[in-house]
């Protein structure tokens, strides 16, 4: 039996059911900045409350909205979930191995410097890993490897989803923005070309954002020709390659620029002083007599190598995992002539299973009078958690450790994650059942009638669908057409308006619930999401401020950067 969604179930009065829609985010705010809870406890409660206002407030029926519940579930299992295990599993057989020594070694020879480090891995080497896979495998990758150079697990946690700011509209080879192409009908170049000048004034900021977060003011002048080269040379080629390539390649070319350029300027330049977090063990003394100590161990760039083909692997394979040929292949919707893609989709197309979800596929009417589809969508090749796990098979070969200790190690894995898998689990479900009962539409639909402000609060939106939803894809198909149609509305551009919903909702990465516990899982601070969320919230709104006026500015002064 077929039930159709209604926006206003509360007498029709728009306002009163946003504030019902709004009581499960206010509690997982709560629950987590105030009350401190762990992350699958406020999850599971979230969920739990969505669950009741969907049922009881938005008169969805019990079984559509727990199956809608289930439906997330399983999402954030495969594949969000997947990236995060075989992530983190990769990262420990190099630490099991002794590789990981070896790799901070290589990466202090470059820098012994936390700010210079923060850079290289955060924000550049997070962004290329952005631009190639998406989802968590960023975060999950840079914030274990600066735990493994020494950072504080919430420090290392905390500045990676921040410097994930800038990358993540162009995440995963472009999708966010060739999404949105469908329900807006905009073409997407278009809207890249305006996201490539919105963002580019963040990525030449987020630099020395994360350097004044991590030490201070005058701490992060002593650095500023690195914190230079680093976000210009980024925001130069993302501006470029944005609006004369697409929205496919920005990330991946801007990382890449970024992480040479700064390696290269770091080879003459160096700050007149190191910076160590205060926590840190090691005295000053102690850090310049292991610079001059010449028992210091030397490593052959042979053994670099060795200690870094794990990494290069997992880059490799994730970058082939985004090419679109392959990635089509992989999930079994190949359509060229190339002999080996043909054999590779057979296999893919066995392995990738879409199961309509009980009581719910095409059972949900929305606003159109269109139903939806709702499948278990189960892609076990084409997931990046599956690239990752491949590298994790391959390294195993190269790092020389045996099965037995190689399936130890993912053993272990498995049981350090199971309580944030719980969390990720629990808190797409709740993204889900917000999303099929209309409560997300609902919030929408409110901001929209901000009328002429909407130019100011147009992004707004994208933060409220990313945090929902912890995907820039998601929020753009959730809220793409509403944006269109309400900036119509009011006299704005909705190239620009779409544009604002993305580069918007990349400052709702940070805060975003399965974020925050992919973050928490990769450094072991599971439990202490509660921690991390109020390390991140006011930087998330800050810089969701400073979208904001961009897109309010480019609406009234500057018009002409409109593609």
């Amino acid at each position: 039996m077929q039930w159709t969604q209604a926006f206003t179930p509360i007498g029709g009065n728009l306002l009163l059911s946003a504030l019902a829609a709004l009581v499960p985010i206010i509690f997982f705010f709560w629950a987590l900045a105030i009350k401190r809870m762990k992350g699958y406890t406020a999850g599971l409660s979230t969920l739990g409350i969505a669950l009741v206002i969907a049922v009881l407030v938005y008169r969805m029926p019990a079984e559509k909205a727990l199956m809608s519940a289930t439906q997330g579930a399983v999402y954030g299992i495969l594949p969000i979930g997947w990236i995060i295990v075989t992530s983190v599993f990769l990262y420990k057989i190099t630490v099991k191995t002794g590789q990981f020594d070896i790799i901070r070694s290589s990466v202090l020879s470059i820098t012994d410097d936390r700010r210079l480090q923060a850079l290289l891995i955060a924000f550049s080497f997070g962004a290329f890993l952005e631009g190639a896979a998406g989802f968590g495998a960023p975060v999950a990758i840079s914030a274990a490897l600066l735990v493994g150079l020494g950072f504080n697990p919430l420090y290392a946690a905390g500045i990676c989803l921040i410097a994930n700011t800038a990358p993540v509209a162009f995440g995963a080879i472009g999708i966010p923005i060739t999404a949105v192409e469908g329900p807006t009908g905009i073409p997407a170049m278009e809207i890249s070309q305006m996201v490539g000048r919105q963002l580019p004034f963040l990525s030449v900021f987020i630099p020395l954002y994360l350097i004044i977060i991590m030490s201070g003011f005058r701490k992060a002048f002593e650095v500023w020709p690195a914190i230079l080269v680093s976000g210009v040379s980024f925001a130069v080629v993302q501006y470029l390659s944005s609006n004369f390539l697409g929205p496919e390649l920005p990330d991946v070319l801007s990382a890449l620029v970024s992480m040479a350029a700064l390696a290269v300027f770091l080879k003459w330049w160096k700050p007149k002083t190191t910076f160590r977090f205060a926590s840190e063990q090691e005295s000053a003394a102690a850090i310049e007599t292991a610079k001059t100590n010449p028992a210091a161990p030397a490593y052959s760039g042979g053994q670099i190598f060795k200690a870094w083909s794990p990494f290069l692997l997992l880059t490799v394979m994730i970058s082939v995992w985004g090419i679109p040929s392959v990635k089509s292949a992989l999930t079994g919707h190949y359509e060229g002539s190339a002999v080996f893609l043909k054999w590779l989709n057979a296999v893919g197309e066995k392995l990738t299973f879409a199961p309509g979800v009980p009581f719910l596929n095409n059972q949900i009417v929305n606003a159109d009078g269109a139903p939806i589809e709702a499948v278990y969508k189960l892609e076990v090749l084409g997931s990046a958690g599956t690239a990752i796990l491949i590298a994790a098979v391959l390294s195993k070969f190269i790092t020389a450790i045996s099965w037995k200790n190689w399936g130890s190690v993912f053993q272990e894995t498995i049981q350090e994650l199971k309580f944030p898998i719980l969390t990720i689990a629990s808190v797409v479900g709740f993204a889900y059942v917000t999303n099929s009962s209309g409560m997300s539409t609902t919030l929408g639909m409110t901001l929209a009638l901000t009328g002429s402000m909407f130019t100011f609060f147009s992004p707004v939106l994208g933060w409220l669908g990313v945090f929902i939803t912890g995907s820039d894809t998601s929020a753009n198909l959730l809220f793409g057409n509403l944006q269109k149609v309400t900036a119509l509305s009011v006299g704005m551009d909705p190239v620009l308006s779409v544009a604002a919903n993305s580069s918007g909702g990349v400052t709702g990465k940070m805060i975003s619930p399965q974020s925050i516990a992919v973050a928490c899982a990769a450094v072991g601070l599971a439990g202490k999401e509660s921690d991390l969320f109020r390390f991140t919230i006011k930087h998330s709104l800050f810089l969701l401020l400073l979208v904001c006026i961009i897109t309010f500015l480019q609406h009234h002064v500057f018009s002409w950067m409109i593609p």
